[in-house]
């Protein structure tokens, strides 16, 4: 196997070794195996290509071009040309991919389900740009050290996500792809150049030391695997999602949880209940008590302090039976209703609105089940957006004497649901106590705590004020006692769980308004957060705390000591009722609101207008292309001289021993023919060949290096001369550019091997040359003005040689295709070519 062929070999392994630190991201890991092959194929043509050989950026361009295909044919095939060529058709498929890769991304958990097409595109893609990056790093432009940050970042980006305890793992799998990685690019130079540095002194011991080489392997492993370890430690913890706050969602998958983004829906909320136009949202028949029918989404029940999100939950297939909720008792009353919602055409929500508790849906579409809330959420960006759907629900009817007997509830849903953190204000605590005293159960204390905020605590609703942030919001809001429904539903709820009974809350809508055709109406402003406290027996039991907002619940309406509740319910703001006196408009968010992970669409309510997606797909694409193109334009005389500059200086560094070892081998063979050791025949003639041969090589180099020297001086201001001789034009060149004596002495080694090459009877390449024309660029650099170095690089004068090698071999086509043709139109047309 060639250096070369090792080389790529190890840039595959390594970096199919660093993408196994996202195993832990997604399941199943069977991903791993076709990210092995298509990285094989796309390494296999990076080898052919530079068999060939093609330049470097023709052999990019061609695995670039295979991935696009692979991938073509992995995810666009039905929309793309034959299946494998992509179109426009498939560019936009694409798009929608990653568009849904980056929602579902946010709304799964860790780890995400493999059957997300838009992750798996967003997981092959990334592994392959990574792969390809690596490959072009490593073994086309032979530099394997810059190839560690690619893995770098493709491990760093894992250990970032991951939240699990076998990170070590993978960071040792990767570090060592990372360093059999630098040590098959050392042994390919060695194997190619021998040993160009010497050793290192000896150790007392008499053993010599490590190579040059070898020690800078080792210093650049050492600072990568670092840099590894480092990174991941300072990047910003990630939980929920894949990326938490990225968007909002309950994800799904085989067996993995889903979450929404820990975004506080205060802002997003009250935004809803001031819009100037209370827009429908769902429009609901049902066969129930439509004055009392709450269209439930989410429920929050992670608590830190500041706001209420949800928990990671596991989510299932939606069952066609729905089990019965959690704590509900054979002896409370209930009955099933049925209720069929249509969703406005431009409202687009992850969850589906049903009344709680659900027991059975039938709606159209990809959508999973979370069982603890009894939710349902969108699968693969299914939303709520234009769909028509049945559910029936149970009418759970406790009487107050069943929810003051009922028993303590199980220790683990007690200690999961009346968790509090340290940071709560103790006035959250002690205005529970003093509002609750005397109580005897704690169905009474959540009455009470009902009825202090509803009826007699002084409270006001109101959707004018500000929201707060931090621990003390709710220690604020029980001093100012004005808010709206999010203020009294997170108030009561962590009030609920200081005095031990399990609490959390629920997003939705209150019931909405009847209409003339005995449907319902549910608008923006019926916009609705509540409390939702478990009584053993009963199950999650609705309350409601906010003042003139929703129904008050008939099981609270009792004779229970302290209670002064109203008789009748109070009836909802409806569509045709407005949410406060003048309401204002929709409040935007600012810049310290979006530090605080405030702004957002973490709740169920998107006031979007329809057509409001922003620009499209291959708008952005086009204004990305432009601006690359309007860096990459300004700097490509740079990059070509660069590339040229290397090129000709590495093939004269190298064309001395080349030479050498040719001449050598002529002069041992010609001394064996004169011994009589070698008898065969033509070895004269091989002699030779060979010795022609090494002469042209040897004058190639040295012209290139010539060239290079008088390109120099043209980027520094003198304008080469062809007209003049190597020796006159480099004494040309030590004048206009006033160089001193060793500098000078370069030039004119340099034109003197030029004179060498062309006119000796056996040319040869003479070494140090190119040391000889990086010294002459350093003697004009430090005579130089500022500009005139500035434009050396950026703008060099000698790059007007692209263009003319460019009409050159355009005009070399042209004659040979016309030649071709002229000498196939004069053939007989009997004649066949063989």
């Amino acid at each position: 196997m060639s250096g070369r062929a090792r080389l790529a070999l190890c840039a595959w392994a390594a970096t199919l070794m660093a993408s196994c630190a996202l195993l832990p991201l997604v399941t199943p890991a069977t991903w791993i195996l076709q990210a092995a092959l298509m990285l094989g194929v796309q390494t296999g043509v990076g080898a052919a290509t530079r068999r060939v050989p093609l330049a470097r950026p023709l052999t990019v361009a061609a695995q670039a071009l295979v991935t696009l295909l692979m991938l073509t044919l992995v995810f666009a095939r039905q929309q793309a040309f034959i299946g494998i060529v992509p179109g426009p058709e498939a560019f936009r498929h694409f798009a929608d991919l990653l568009q849904q890769g980056g929602d579902d991304i946010a709304r799964y958990a860790i780890p995400a389900p493999l059957e997300s097409h838009g992750i798996r595109l967003m997981l092959l893609g990334g592994v392959m740009i990574i792969g390809l990056a690596v490959d072009t790093l490593a073994v086309t432009f032979r530099s394997a050290a810059p190839a560690g940050l690619p893995l770098l970042a493709l491990y760093s980006v894992a250990a970032g996500l991951s939240d699990g305890g076998t990170d070590w793992l993978w960071f040792l799998v990767a570090a060592a792809g990372y360093l059999m990685l630098l040590l098959a690019e050392g042994r390919d130079r060695l194997s190619q150049w021998g040993r160009v540095f010497g050793g290192a002194p000896r150790t007392p011991g008499g053993e010599p030391g490590a190579m040059a080489p070898v020690r800078t392997g080792r210093r650049i492993g050492v600072l990568a695997l670092g840099l590894a370890l480092v990174v991941p430690v300072v990047l910003p913890s990630m939980s929920g999602g894949l990326l938490d706050g990225a968007g909002t969602g309950v994800g799904a998958g085989n067996g993995s949880g889903g979450t929404i983004s820990a975004v506080n829906p205060l802002v997003s909320l009250r935004d809803s209940l001031n819009v100037d136009e209370d827009r429908q949202v769902l429009s609901l028949r049902t066969n129930g008590d439509v004055a009392d029918l709450y269209l439930r989404i989410v429920s929050l029940d992670d608590f830190d302090g500041s706001t209420w999100k949800p928990s990671k939950r596991h989510v299932t297939g939606v069952p066609d039976k729905l089990p019965t909720p959690t704590g509900l008792g054979p002896d409370v009353k209930r009955a099933e209703i049925e209720t069929r919602v249509s969703a406005a055409d431009w409202y687009a929500q992850d969850w589906l609105p049903m009344p709680y508790p659900p027991s059975g849906v039938q709606v159209g579409g990809k959508w999973r089940y979370e069982p603890v809330g009894m939710t349902l959420v969108g699968d693969h960006g299914e939303t709520t957006r234009g769909k028509t759907y049945l559910v029936k629900s149970l009418d759970v009817q406790p009487t107050a004497e069943q929810l003051a007997e009922a028993p303590e509830p199980p220790k683990a849903l007690k200690d999961e649901y009346t968790k509090l953190p340290k940071s709560l204000p103790d006035v959250v605590r002690t205005t529970a106590r003093k509002v609750t005293e005397g109580s005897t159960s704690h169905y009474e204390q959540a009455v009470k705590l009902q009825d202090w905020f509803a009826v007699n605590g002084g409270f006001q609703y109101s959707t004018q004020v500000q929201v707060g942030t931090g621990p003390q919001a709710i220690a604020k809001f029980l001093k100012d006692k004005e808010g709206f429904c999010v203020h009294f539903s997170f108030a009561m709820a962590a009030m609920a769980r200081s005095l031990g009974i399990p609490a959390r809350v629920a997003v939705g809508f209150a019931p909405g308004s009847p209409q003339s055709d005995r449907s319902v109406s549910v608008g923006l402003k019926d916009a609705h957060a509540w409390p939702e406290l478990y009584f053993e027996g009963v199950g999650w039991t609705r309350f409601e705390p906010t003042p003139n907002r929703g129904v008050t619940p008939s099981y609270t309406q009792s004779d229970t000591p302290g209670s002064s509740l109203p008789d009748l319910p109070r009836s909802s703001q409806s569509a045709g009722a407005s949410a406060s006196a003048a309401p204002s408009a929709s409040t935007s968010c600012g810049v310290q609101q979006k530090k605080l992970q405030e702004c957002g669409n973490a709740l169920p309510v998107d006031a979007a207008k329809p057509g409001g997606g922003g620009p499209a797909w291959y708008e952005i694409a086009g204004w990305t292309l432009l601006g690359l193109l309007a860096l990459v334009v300004p700097l490509l005389p740079m990059l070509w001289r660069i590339r040229r500059r290397t090129v000709r200086l590495a093939s004269a560094q190298h064309s001395a021993s080349g030479t050498v070892s040719a001449r050598g081998r002529r002069e041992r063979a010609a001394d064996g023919l004169a011994a009589g050791e070698v008898t065969l025949t033509g070895t004269s003639t091989t002699v030779e060949a060979e010795a022609q041969y090494a002469a042209e090589v040897a004058a190639g180099h040295v012209l290139a290096v010539w060239r290079e020297l008088t390109d120099t001086a043209w980027d520094y201001g003198i304008v080469p001369d062809d007209a003049l001789t190597p020796r006159k034009a480099a004494a040309r060149i030590v004048r206009l550019g006033e160089l001193e004596p060793a500098a000078a002495e370069s030039v004119h080694r340099v034109a003197s091997a030029v004179e060498q090459v062309l006119f000796a009877p056996r040319p040869h390449a003479a070494p140090g040359l190119a040391d000889d024309v990086r010294s002459l660029r350093a003697a004009l650099r430090s005579r130089a003005s500022w500009t005139t170095r500035v434009r050396a690089v950026l703008a060099p004068r000698s790059a007007i040689r692209a263009l003319w090698d460019t009409s050159d071999r355009w005009n070399a086509f042209k004659n040979r295709t016309t030649e071709r043709w002229t000498a196939l139109l004069r053939r007989p047309s009997g004649q066949q070519s063989g």
